[in-house]
């Protein structure tokens, strides 16, 4: 790994710097956060949005591959060839039938800014390193990250930086923001019971009810919830049960989506909702066949990026509290990412109607707001100035990397 030597400018010289880059396309920034807000797609579907933004980064001279790591809606954009690499992370997907629920346009405006702000100070000043804005898609469902790490999209990576909307007094806390938040793990069981058909009213005897095992399962599963910890969860949806009542069915289908504050929780969670569902295959003498997939690990929190972009933020009047130690209850696959580099997954506030919060309808249309564009686009600064410091103090990059590698879990024993 290239390293860059320790360059030092005044905050205020690189906040103008930024400051008159982003000022020269502000207008394609507010159309192109419009355009993506008002054009809803779902996960691996986000085609608009994939296009919109690469046919953008193409207009300001970049080089773009599209369709990249072998994910149709995912692109990746590069500035620099040589020294440490920076990552952004630009989300687009949106809810069903809610459309931008969760603000996802907003995460990619702020990240496309970010790399457009640091690709800008890099050319000024001469700085070596790499630049990345990676489209993410798929993050609501379907774990678009976890399969852009295995595709190798985020190899090389040194620091990986974004940041999400949130509604106004996130968490309950004063101000404009969390540099640093906890978010649960979860992972996903996909469950399918095999019985056999028989006439439920001429010899029910002669039946294995798939439907009865789905049901036993449920009913395990509730009592189970009595005894878990606050912050985890478990909840499930049917799928394929049976339309008519006269026979004893074959086949049932069911999704979980189980979550705990830590990946070592979810897996001793998992192992209990587990001998939920087999046990139900034993009773009702059905086979289960369960998938697992869609992990969502927890976020490694890096003090380091947090403070800094605390700091950066404060710069533009911006108060960002640095970490906010009790978990959220939702999941990313952000996650996923602090577990391959250090990362800040920070959030901001918007402004939003009283009691408004993510994926609710009054949460959309405060997404697509001015306000809420204006947030994005200061957030996007604190990130590309929180790049800047890792590209340029070799101080400040090493003390992020140690400080990961410390809070990594060890390997498990073999």
């Amino acid at each position: 790994m290239a390293v860059a030597p320790t360059i030092s400018i005044a905050p205020k010289e690189a906040q103008a710097a930024i400051d008159n880059a982003l000022e020269k396309v502000s207008k394609q920034l507010r159309e192109l956060n419009h355009y993506i807000w008002s054009n809803p797609e779902l996960a691996y579907e986000e085609h608009k949005a994939h296009d919109a933004i690469c046919d953008f980064l193409e207009s300001q001279g970049f080089t773009v591959t599209r369709h990249a790591y072998g994910v149709d809606t995912s692109f990746e954009c590069i500035s620099g060839t040589e020294g440490r690499l920076v990552n952004f992370n630009a989300e687009y997907d949106a809810l069903p039938d809610i459309g931008h629920a969760c603000g996802h346009n907003l995460i990619a405006t702020s990240s496309i800014a970010a790399f457009l702000a640091l690709a800008h100070l890099q050319k000024e000043y001469g700085v070596k390193g790499r630049i990345q804005l990676l489209g993410t898609p798929a993050e609501e469902n379907g774990g678009g990250k976890a399969k852009l790490i295995d595709a190798g999209a985020y190899k090389g990576v040194d620091i990986s930086l974004m940041s999400h909307g949130g509604p106004t007094n996130l968490a309950g806390l004063p101000g404009d923001g969390v540099a640093g938040v906890l978010m649960n793990a979860r992972k996903e069981l996909h469950v399918e019971y095999f019985g056999k058909n028989a006439h439920a009213g001429g010899n029910p005897w002669n039946g294995v009810n798939a439907l009865d095992a789905l049901v036993q399962a449920y009913n395990g599963i509730s009592t189970l919830r009595q005894h878990i910890l606050p912050d985890e969860r478990i909840h499930g949806a049917f799928l394929d049960v049976p339309k008519v009542a006269n026979v004893i069915p074959a086949y049932t289908k069911s999704y979980w989506q189980i979550r705990s504050p830590t990946l070592q929780g979810l897996n001793k969670l998992i192992a209990k909702v587990r001998q939920c569902i087999e046990g139900a295959a034993i009773t009702t003498g059905c086979t289960v066949k369960i998938e697992e997939e869609g992990l969502y690990t927890d976020i490694v929190l890096n003090e380091t990026l947090c403070e800094r972009f605390t700091g950066h933020m404060a710069g533009y009047g911006k108060k960002i509290v640095q970490k906010y130690d009790k978990v959220l209850t939702g999941s990313s696959d952000v996650g996923n990412v602090s577990y391959v580099a250090p990362t800040l997954h920070s959030m901001f506030a918007i402004p939003t109607p009283k009691g408004s919060f993510p994926h609710h309808p009054s949460f959309t249309a405060s997404a697509g707001t001015d306000e809420a564009h204006e947030e994005a686009i200061f957030t996007g600064k604190g990130l590309a100035l929180t790049g800047w410091d890792m590209l340029c103090d070799d101080t400040l990059f090493e003390l992020a990397k140690a400080q990961w590698e410390g809070q990594l879990p060890a390997p498990a024993s073999t």
